[in-house]
């Protein structure tokens, strides 16, 4: 297993699209660890393969609680095909590091994907991890947070992360 660098906002390769994996293999199953790795070392509830620049169709979430057991999910090649409600939910993003705003989404969606040995499966989320699907699935059609907020809060995120790296030039 290895840490994969998560790629920061406006790196360009956050707005590829991604392609279908056409084939659930080792090469795939190794990636998947190493998103996994990853993910938890940020730590983070979900990290999609194009933040690692990557750009196939896969995501891996884990929104077990704190001192909770590990719950990863893996989705190969997902597809939302039910988005049902509304909600406000805080979303941070590793991709944009300590900016969290209120995104509006789907309470609850159902995700059809393949799982690691590549048998389909369909998957009915609620609440965080509708959230967290929603979210890393925009990911992978080049859709991030930034582009789901206000334009107000559009500004004040380009802002304060304009402001982290000034922070880190000066600090290195």
């Amino acid at each position: 297993m290895a840490l994969l660098e998560v790629l920061k906002y406006p790196d360009p390769k956050l707005r590829e699209v991604a392609r279908p994996v056409l084939t659930v293999d080792d090469s795939i199953r190794k990636i998947v660890s190493d998103m996994a790795e990853t993910m938890y070392a940020a730590p983070g509830v979900g990290l999609a393969a194009t933040q690692v620049g990557i750009p196939l169709r896969i995501f891996v979430i884990d929104v077990a609680a704190d001192g909770e057991p590990s719950q990863l999910q893996i989705f190969i090649n997902p597809e939302i095909t039910e988005r049902v409600g509304k909600h406000l939910w805080k979303e941070g993003c590793l991709s944009f590091p300590g900016v969290a705003e209120d995104v509006k989404r789907a309470k609850q969606v159902t995700v059809r994907a393949l799982d690691l040995d590549g048998r389909p499966f369909d998957l009915v989320a609620h609440d965080l991890l509708a959230v967290a699907v929603q979210h890393e699935n925009d990911h992978l059609d080049g859709v991030l947070m930034i582009d789901q907020v206000s334009a107000f809060a559009r500004r004040r995120i380009g802002r304060k992360l304009a402001d982290q790296t000034r922070t880190a030039d000066t600090e290195a």
